[in-house]
């Protein structure tokens, strides 16, 4: 929910979709900062690619809210890497967290990643990422929230706009329609590093638990995530019905 004092620009969500639809994804960057001010954040996982999306909207809004959830199960290497780039780069980090510590969470409810279990899962991603994303957007009076999501990656992806609606603001994907050698490029053109999980075959990285290296027995990226039980954690899915439906229907 956004909050009460929160000022949220009015326009025709398909219009500006056409408008947009081949912009340059630095355009989109600074379309929204031009029309959301201090209204614009953005999230990053500080996964493989993350780079690329911070150092692109930072350079054209240096001081944007970041807001990172931290699962508390990252990769020691997650948080090493969180911390070079978030000096490097000169990010304005807002770290968030679960209200519920991961031990009381595991004496509750078990080691719910252990379960083999898409509800078990899904409940997991509610405690530890679904909920403090909330609180941040609220506390932050977040209109509109910049993400890397891109169409090849999952399915649900493949049919979002650049432009979204989702919780009630407004939802922009930049980079929406690059491809793995348009962020290798991007790297490549501004000495950016990859996550060091890389080296190690991953090609996408989350929890320790809930993630492993690309085999030849996977065909997409997000197999190997979550034990190949789901693709999404939630954080880029709508939370209510009446979400779902507009996201529907705005994609036909």
């Amino acid at each position: 929910m956004i909050s009460a004092t929160a000022k949220v620009p009015s326009f025709n969500l398909s219009q500006v979709n056409q408008q947009l639809e081949n912009a340059e994804a630095s355009s989109i960057v600074e379309w929204s900062a031009e029309t959301f001010g201090d209204g614009l954040v953005m999230s990053t996982s500080f996964g493989i690619q993350a780079a690329v999306m911070l150092h692109l909207v930072t350079r054209i809004v240096p001081k944007i809210p970041v807001i990172w959830v931290d699962t508390g199960y990252l990769p020691p290497e997650t948080y090493k890497f969180a911390e070079n780039l978030a000096t490097r780069l000169e990010l304005n980090l807002k770290v968030y967290q679960s209200t519920m510590s991961p031990a009381r969470m595991e004496a509750i409810h078990g080691k719910l990643w252990e379960q083999d279990d898409v509800e078990a899962f899904n409940y997991y991603d509610r405690i530890r990422k679904v909920e403090p994303m909330q609180r941040a957007l609220q506390e932050l009076q977040a209109t509109a929230w910049l993400a890397g999501l891109r169409r090849d990656q999952t399915s649900h992806r493949e049919g979002l706009n650049r432009i979204d609606r989702q919780n009630d603001l407004y939802k922009i994907h930049p980079i929406l329609d690059w491809n793995a050698k348009d962020i290798y490029l991007y790297l490549l053109k501004y000495d950016l590093p990859y996550h060091p999980f890389f080296d190690q075959g991953y090609v996408t990285v989350g929890d320790w638990h809930s993630s492993r290296p690309f085999t030849t027995d996977d065909h997409n990226a997000r197999d190997t995530r979550f034990r190949g039980l789901k693709q999404e954690c939630g954080l880029h899915l709508p939370q209510t019905k009446a979400e779902e439906e507009s996201l529907n229907s705005s994609s036909l």
